[in-house]
């Protein structure tokens, strides 16, 4: 099971538009070790773009994925490519100064700039359009703010002003506006540029897990689940890092999931892409389809990752806030997606740390990777080939202090996972009885806490709900049957199985051992 299982009583598809419209991939994992000048982790925007840059200016690449590239984060999103990311200049301003906050804008006008380059020379058929941006304000008090980033923004130079024309049927009081933004399929994109990476010394491992990094001289190692790779360089690009030596990470982010749909509606969808300003998050942007109809994708319901429990009352939600907005509407397709968040809302792009100067990271793209992950390609393809970027500076890493790294006690958590449990049997059977199909539970015995699903024929599994990747206890997610972790956003499958980073190990086994 995966992303896309999601419960049957929900609406329309139950998979991300993106993946259901476009080809499987089916590139060979690896079976040897092997070398390249740099190994990129990760195959959603950030990583196919780093890799596709580097091997353009003359590099050797190893694209690694531990699944399908295109089919994380990047796949769930809703490829809106802009620099208008809901209330942000007036802050940038206010926490860095104009300059940094000038380099961001720039940044992700860079990225916009690159996608279109990219699509027209290589003739890329994804549905790239420029349109522009709105960030409305649902309130007075919005509209003061969304009025002081339409003035924040002019300042730094993007193409920005107020305006009291939304367009969509909701009651406003006027947005900032950014134009010339755009919109594309983000998997027929990628695809095609990751099609041009094999060849002459490098190459694409797909069904390949990193499991670690070793940091060897002038070379890095990364060990896999199938051989080990040496590179002069290695990018993290696995939407968290699976390698946080300083130990840092962990407390600067928070993992947030949201909900989306996608839907038929019976009249035209206004030109733009669009996003609150005040209250619940709300975002939406239409799609043209392949039978020339128009797709309509809505998404909100914002809540930190493992904190909810009951994510179809999500699904409900967001639909009942569409029905109120388009009553004629149908829903097609549902997803949800995971996306991480730094404490300053600025993306982590360069090096992972200091003494540490050969790994990079990109991450923290804080729900807006199209723009920025296709700038922290350039970001890092210039920093790896030892050339200056212009942007760098705002997004470096090192702009936060580093932390202690695991302590023991995690560790001992970690080594202790799974094992056996002495349960009394008439009180399990009634715990578990109360667990339908298709559904988890927690539990908890004598003091250990048992994480149980019941699959669809009616058997149990039973696993240790200690999340491996710092020992924090995992929650059901029952939209998507999965277990998702509160503490930094490591998910697994209802058998245990890994299916989002950081983690790097499937959920321990429990035994369960019954008496009386």
């Amino acid at each position: 099971m995966g992303e896309s299982d999601y419960s049957e009583s929900l609406p329309g598809i139950a998979e991300s538009y993106w993946i259901a419209t476009s080809p499987e991939t089916g590139f060979s994992h690896l079976s040897e070790d092997g070398r390249a000048d740099v190994t990129v982790i990760g195959g959603g925007i950030a990583g196919v773009t780093t890799a596709f840059l580097l091997k353009q200016a003359g590099l050797t690449v190893i694209l690694l994925e531990a699944g399908r590239i295109v089919r994380g984060a990047t796949g769930y999103t809703t490829a809106k490519i802009t620099s208008l990311h809901r209330l942000i200049y007036r802050d940038l301003i206010d926490r860095f100064g104009s300059t940094k906050a000038r380099q961001y804008a720039d940044a992700n006008q860079a990225g916009i700039d690159m996608i279109a380059s990219l699509v027209r020379e290589y003739a890329i058929p994804c549905s790239f359009e420029r349109k522009p941006a709105y960030t409305y304000a649902e309130s007075e008090e919005g509209r003061d703010l969304a009025l002081a980033e339409a003035e924040a923004a002019q300042g730094l130079g993007l193409p920005a002003s107020f305006t009291e024309e939304v367009g969509l049927p909701v009651e406003t009081h006027g947005a900032v506006v950014l134009e010339d933004q755009a919109q594309f399929h983000p998997r027929n994109y990628l695809l095609l540029l990751a099609g041009h990476l094999p060849g002459d010394g490098s190459y694409i491992f797909e069904m390949t897990r990193a499991l670690n990094i070793e940091e060897q001289g002038d070379e890095v190692q990364v060990r896999t689940d199938r051989g080990t790779l040496t590179s002069d360089h290695v990018v993290l690009a696995t939407h968290y890092p699976i390698y946080d030596r300083p130990g840092s990470y962990f407390a600067r982010m928070q993992a947030s999931r949201s909900y989306a749909l996608g839907l038929r509606i019976d009249e035209p969808f206004p030109v733009g892409i669009f996003i609150n300003a005040d209250g619940p998050v709300h975002s939406w942007r239409s799609q043209p389809a392949a039978d020339d109809s128009e797709l309509v994708i809505v998404t909100g319901e914002d809540h930190d990752t493992g904190k909810v429990t009951d994510t179809r009352a999500r699904y409900n939600s967001l639909d009942e806030y569409a029905r109120s907005v388009y009553p004629a509407r149908t829903v097609a397709y549902h997803w949800s997606a995971q996306d991480y968040i730094t404490a300053d809302r600025v993306p982590y792009i360069g090096p992972l740390a200091e003494g540490h100067e050969r790994i990079f990271v990109a991450t923290g793209f804080g729900k807006w990777g199209m723009a920025v992950g296709t700038a922290a390609g350039m970001i890092l393809s210039d920093l790896i080939r030892g050339r200056t970027n212009p942007w760098a500076e705002v997004f470096d890493p090192a702009r936060f202090e580093e932390r202690p790294g695991y302590p023991d006690q995690v560790q001992k958590r970690l080594q202790s996972a799974g094992g056996t449990i002495t349960v009394d049997a008439s009180w399990f059977d009634r715990e578990v009885a109360a667990i339908p199909p298709g559904e988890g539970k927690i539990i908890e015995a004598d003091g250990q806490r048992v994480a149980v699903y019941r699959d669809e024929q009616g058997a149990l599994h039973a696993l240790d709900p200690t999340c491996m990747h710092m020992a924090c206890t995992v929650a059901w997610n029952n939209a998507e049957r999965s277990w998702d972790c509160p503490c930094h956003g490591s998910r697994y499958d209802a058998y245990g199985r890994v299916i989002e980073s950081p983690t790097v190990k499937d959920l321990a086994r429990k035994e369960i051992v019954k008496r009386g």
